[in-house]
């Protein structure tokens, strides 16, 4: 079941009124253009990184499923080998996993290497906060054990997420699961001012080296 998504459509249900979600996309625009501007110096300083270790591309790009339970294409700067999934079998980033590349493990460790989805933010397909988005091979897997995750496609993916502050990256399915339960807690008790707290503390958790 896919939910029927559009900018001009908000679901009751998923924990905001319809003038909050406005205002919402209203600063997601605003905010991702400005820092694209402002970080456009980063940018360009991690992409002669990445591209001076290897040789390989810059930008990683891959298929995620999001609102409305349509799939996008999700943007990172690349921070694993070139041939981490040669065999093509989706698998997770682990901890100290040996795919990352010098640069990479810097840009995890310090989520630099999500910059690019400001582009996706931007475009709408994401929002600033909101549940992380998923490859459809790990989604089809959560939903065998709980079909709740299709309630998650009532909300735009997001940049920051309540659960990657608290449950960290998810590199066990038991974590994705408890990662799903943070996020439906977050659907159903959302609003604005949780939103702000939720890139706050992100922010200064990366700022002071939390590693999640």
């Amino acid at each position: 079941m896919a939910y029927v998504a559009n900018d001009h459509y908000y679901y009751p249900s998923a924990g905001m009124s319809v003038t909050a979600c406005r205002v919402k996309r209203v600063a997601d625009v605003i905010v991702s253009l400005l820092a694209l501007i402002i970080f456009s110096p980063v940018f360009l300083l991690i992409s002669w990184l990445i591209k001076h270790e290897d040789g390989g591309p810059v930008i990683f790009s891959q298929e995620r499923i999001g609102y409305g339970g349509k799939p996008f294409i999700l943007y990172k700067f690349r921070s694993m080998s070139v041939d981490s999934e040669s065999d093509g079998k989706p698998a997770l980033c682990q901890k100290n996993d040996s795919r990352l590349t010098r640069i990479g493990r810097f840009l995890r460790e310090h989520h630099l290497d999500e910059l690019p989805q400001l582009w996706n933010v931007l475009k709408g397909e994401m929002s600033f906060v909101g549940p992380r988005p998923e490859r459809k091979y790990f989604v089809d897997k959560i939903k065998a054990i709980n079909p709740d995750y299709e309630l998650l496609y009532r909300l735009r993916p997001g940049l920051f997420s309540k659960a990657t502050l608290y449950n960290g990256y998810t590199d066990t399915m038991e974590k994705m699961l408890e990662r799903l339960r943070m996020d439906l807690e977050y659907m159903r008790t959302r609003s604005l001012w949780m939103d702000i707290k939720i890139v706050w503390l992100t922010a200064m958790s990366i700022f002071m080296g939390k590693k999640f």
